[in-house]
């Protein structure tokens, strides 16, 4: 298994990223932003999204949702602030450049966290949960979606293959599930509720803890 990406490298392959993410990543990601933005309309009230990139999500979420984005890459929350700024997005409250390592709210901040193909690509991801967990109010949730590492099969064994060059521009393929239930197991304060596929094509897993 490769070793986590580092951060710096992150930042930089999403600064290359942002002025054609939209374009590139928009509808290949579209079924499953709109499945974890459907599971957090879902819990409702205050909702932080981590590694909210150019806010493509702002649609997908409900006029009566209270919406904070963070983001580690600059150019894409600059992003984000223009599409903010046409005014068609009334429940995006706060937009932040922010590492998800170090969050800068109070404990239980949050009815619900949000991370749409962002686990996978951070530096320390125990680290993260860790922190989404700490501003999550008890009984509420993290909900996670992302390409997870097949682990077996000949598509674990491509995932491998195109890793190292992935990490690169901003990719992980090879990141497994277990390491997500291990944190759940080993933290303590968060439950392990759903792990499903995306539909049509499960390309994506969908996850939910909830905050004990």
């Amino acid at each position: 298994m490769q070793r986590d990406p580092d951060s710096q490298v992150m930042a930089k392959a999403y600064a290359r990223w942002a002025p054609v993410y939209d374009a590139l990543c928009g509808p290949v990601f579209l079924n499953g932003r709109r499945a974890a933005a459907g599971a957090a309309r879902a819990v409702g009230g205050r909702i932080l999204e981590i590694g909210v990139g150019t806010g493509l999500s702002f649609d997908d979420y409900g006029p009566h949702d209270a919406i904070t984005g963070i983001d580690v890459s600059e150019p894409m929350i600059a992003r984000a602030r223009a599409r903010l700024a046409t005014g068609r997005y009334p429940q995006v409250k706060q937009l932040a450049v922010m590492d998800a390592q170090d969050l800068r709210f109070a404990d239980a901040s949050f009815d619900c966290v949000v991370g749409q193909f962002v686990i996978t690509l951070v530096e320390d991801p125990e680290r993260v949960l860790s922190e989404c967990a700490r501003v999550t109010r008890p009984g509420r949730q993290i909900i996670l979606v992302n390409h997870l590492y097949s682990e077996r099969g000949l598509a674990a064994a491509v995932e491998r293959l195109l890793a190292r060059k992935a990490h690169a521009v901003g990719l992980r393929p090879e990141f497994p599930f277990s390491r997500l239930a291990a944190w759940a197991d080993g933290h303590g304060g968060a439950e392990l509720i759903e792990r499903r596929k995306v539909k049509p094509f499960g390309v994506y897993t969908l996850v939910r803890f909830r905050r004990a």
